[in-house]
């Protein structure tokens, strides 16, 4: 069977894109793989129109996926296709094609994976089911030496679908009903081993809810001193709901004078190493503890960008402090990308120091 895309552009700004990636990829959690995903203006009305009525005699599924101020055009191209009205939100079936709209957004997602997904089961009389493993920092050679090794042991009996964002990668497992359990099992054995020193879950959870787990059934408390990640690993605890269970403070120090007033680091120790060293993270850490009201602290400070700290400090440079009051350990990072980039990808690595450490 054979299934394919249309992603809708809006020419109102020419330069924009369509976030259409995680909507796609829901699909292929599902076990319904693209083969084909057209790019289009909705302003070009004739090619959409041409390519859908091509998609429509090739394949049994086309999907328009854009954003939602274009989602009544996709239907009316639809309609006009198939000679009837969608009857529900989303979704309309012909004897021959099943025809979708969705929002390129998180919604998207969860339509195509509640909707969407389910009625391409029934078509196809097979329901796919999935596997992950969550990890943190995972080198890309080895993921994808990792995949290849349980593609072999799986006898290619499973299909394999990695992603990542800001070094937090998915790796899922997908498979029918008709796959042997040998094989599944096989795939995730091979998977778990390679890249165990990455793995956080074996459940679909972020890294901050997998901590936040951890902690609770630690019972422990938790508290950040943050330079350049600037609150992120905080608010990434915060956002979970039962947060103050585990949260006890998060010190945002980005000045020099604040990281000497509120966490205790020393004037020697910035004039001589930097605000941006191994040492200053470590007193960063060690400030936490000191008062004894958290059972772990994790510190972080770096150079984010886009310009350097007037220093010969690399942009990316970055130090992350883990400790309890047995120790505190530093580690140091040379991360690519831009601001952004090097910050998000920072505060998903503190996270998953701070699980390691409580996890060890």
């Amino acid at each position: 069977m054979k299934y394919a895309a249309i992603v809708l552009r809006n020419t109102a700004n020419p330069i924009s894109q369509v976030q259409f990636g995680e909507v796609v990829d829901e699909f292929l959690s599902g076990g319904v793989p693209l083969d084909e995903v057209a790019v289009l203006s909705y302003a070009d009305r004739n090619l959409v129109t041409v390519t859908l009525d091509r998609l429509a005699s090739e394949c049994d599924g086309v999907f328009f996926i854009c954003d939602r101020v274009l989602m009544p055009f996709a239907k009316d191209a639809v309609s006009g296709l198939a000679g009837k009205n969608f009857s529900g939100e989303c979704l309309l079936e012909t004897e021959k094609t099943l025809f979708g709209v969705f929002p390129a957004s998180k919604e998207g997602r969860t339509l195509v994976k509640d909707e969407a997904v389910p009625a391409v089961d029934k078509r196809r009389g097979k329901t796919y089911y999935r596997a992950v493993l969550c990890t943190v920092a995972a080198p890309a050679e080895r993921v994808f030496t990792a995949i290849a090794s349980a593609r072999e042991v799986s006898r290619d009996r499973v299909i394999i679908h990695t992603s990542e964002e800001f070094g937090a990668g998915r790796i899922e497992i997908i498979y029918d009903q008709d796959t042997p359990k040998r094989s599944v099992d096989e795939a995730v054995r091979v998977l778990s081993t390679e890249l165990n020193d990455y793995v956080y879950s074996h459940e679909d959870e972020s890294i901050a809810e997998r901590l936040f787990t951890v902690l609770k059934l630690h019972r422990m408390k938790f508290s950040t001193a943050e330079s350049f990640t600037g609150g992120g690993v905080g608010h990434a605890i915060v956002e979970i709901p039962g947060a103050s269970k585990v949260f006890f403070e998060g010190i945002n120090a980005y000045s020099n004078e604040a990281k000497m007033a509120r966490l205790g680091v020393t004037d020697y120790t910035l004039k001589k190493f930097g605000a941006v060293s191994n040492e200053t993270a470590y007193e960063m850490a060690a400030g936490l503890l000191k008062e004894g009201k958290c059972d772990l602290a994790v510190a972080t400070t770096g150079i984010a960008g886009p310009d350097a700290d007037g220093t010969d400090k690399p942009v990316g440079l970055c130090y992350i402090a883990v400790g309890t009051m047995d120790r505190v350990r530093v580690f140091r990072f040379l991360l690519d990308g831009d601001r952004e980039a090097v910050t998000k990808r920072a505060t998903n690595l503190a996270l998953f120091l701070a699980y390691k450490e409580v996890n060890g």
